[in-house]
């Protein structure tokens, strides 16, 4: 079973090296069948933003209830205030007796009053991931200039290996038939010229290396792919719920022993609404980051083999080849901060709305996926 596994996981690590050996006039399409169509793929975005309106159209799954328990807390309420004035404890105040029905007109207009509340928070998420798109593109256009001059490193080491192997078989039929009729200073001499030779032969070994190169980039990018979407269905998941139970809320707020809810559930329902704002400013930020590691793996890669990928450089090639990634590395490095400085989201949204709850349901998701991902862990090596 273990052999089988073993098996099954090896091929689909070699199916990238498979597909980025073969040499094709459109590595466009190459690239966006091993690592998506862009750094955050297009489909994806556009399912999380559709998702995000499809659930938000159940926002009256509970308005009928919170109707009915809004009408009892005011009968409650309206009992209070007349307790209190006809013993003489407060005076008649007509404006606190117009709250419940403010509150009442809320629940009324709920999906009304979702949209006026969230209009605020989509302004700067609109402007934000129109900052992003722009960023993005640019560093699309980026990875696709730096994937063309990986391949043509990867042809140019391709070309150097087959040649030292050539040179190998020669020396070594040219070196069997000379060697008993030369002197040992000779064959010193001769072990001076082959052995570099062999040597450049096994450094440019690129097969695994480029095996190891796509599998690296590839999980940092998903790592970051990652980040990016698990804070879209945060807050997804946050605001629906908000949404949804919101109309108890505003109910309950109607005695004074809750008078706050309904201020804390506006409060959080706009830090929560912020979330995409804030996340398409931190990938637009990144973004730039992304943008200045491709431009200096790209002039890297140029120095190697030129501008238009034809002219390598052979000792520059076999000291590159000799690092045992055909990466400078960068660019991984890149995916994991954006990574990290995705997960900040929830933390910098209460600093602009100030409130309580939100990061501690957002601790309390991580903890959970770190026990989650433990047991599937667990699981898996147990059956490996």
């Amino acid at each position: 079973m273990k052999k089988k596994l073993s098996l099954i996981l090896l091929l689909c690590l070699l199916a990238p090296a498979v597909f980025a050996q073969t040499t094709t006039t459109d590595n466009t399409k190459t690239l966006e069948f091993l690592q998506g169509d862009g750094v955050y793929e297009y489909g994806v975005m556009v399912f999380l933003k559709g998702l995000k309106n499809s659930v938000w159209t159940h926002f009256d799954l509970f308005i009928t209830d919170a109707k009915a328990l809004s009408a009892i807390f005011m009968i409650i309420f309206f009992a209070i205030k007349s307790y209190e004035m006809m013993v003489g404890d407060k005076q008649l105040e007509i404006m606190p007796l117009m709250r419940p029905f403010g509150l009442a007109m809320v629940i009324l207009w709920w999906g009304t009053f979702v949209k006026v509340i969230a209009f605020p928070t989509d302004v700067v998420a609109n402007q934000t991931e129109q900052m992003f798109n722009s960023e993005q593109t640019t560093v699309d256009n980026l990875r696709l200039n730096r994937a063309n001059l990986m391949l043509a490193v990867a042809n140019s080491l391709y070309t150097y290996q087959a040649q030292t192997q050539v040179a190998e078989k020669e020396s070594d039929t040219w070196y069997g038939q000379a060697w008993d009729s030369v002197t040992s200073t000779v064959k010193q001499g001769i072990s001076t010229v082959v052995s570099p030779l062999l040597e450049l032969k096994n450094r440019l070994e690129v097969g695994m290396q480029l095996l190891i190169t796509q599998m690296l980039e590839l999980i940092g990018i998903w790592i970051l792919r990652i980040a990016v979407y698990v804070i879209f269905m945060i807050q997804i998941i946050y605001s629906t719920i908000l949404i949804i139970l919101g109309p108890f809320a505003v109910a309950v707020s109607i005695l004074p022993a809750f008078r706050d809810s309904f201020s804390t559930w506006i409060a959080r329902f706009i830090s929560v609404n912020l979330y995409n704002g804030i996340a398409y400013l931190i990938m637009y930020l990144t973004g730039l980051m992304q943008e200045y590691a491709l431009t200096s793996e790209i002039s890297k890669y140029q120095e190697l083999v030129g501008k238009d990928g034809l002219n390598a450089n052979l000792e520059k090639m076999a000291l590159f080849a000799g690092n045992g990634l055909l990466s400078f590395g960068t660019v991984i490095i890149v995916f994991l901060i954006g990574a990290i400085c995705m997960f900040t989201v929830p933390s910098i949204s209460t600093w602009i709305i100030s409130t309580s709850g939100i990061s501690s349901a957002t601790s309390t998701f991580g903890r959970s996926a770190g026990t989650v991902w433990a047991v599937v862990r667990r699981v898996s090596g147990s059956f490996i």
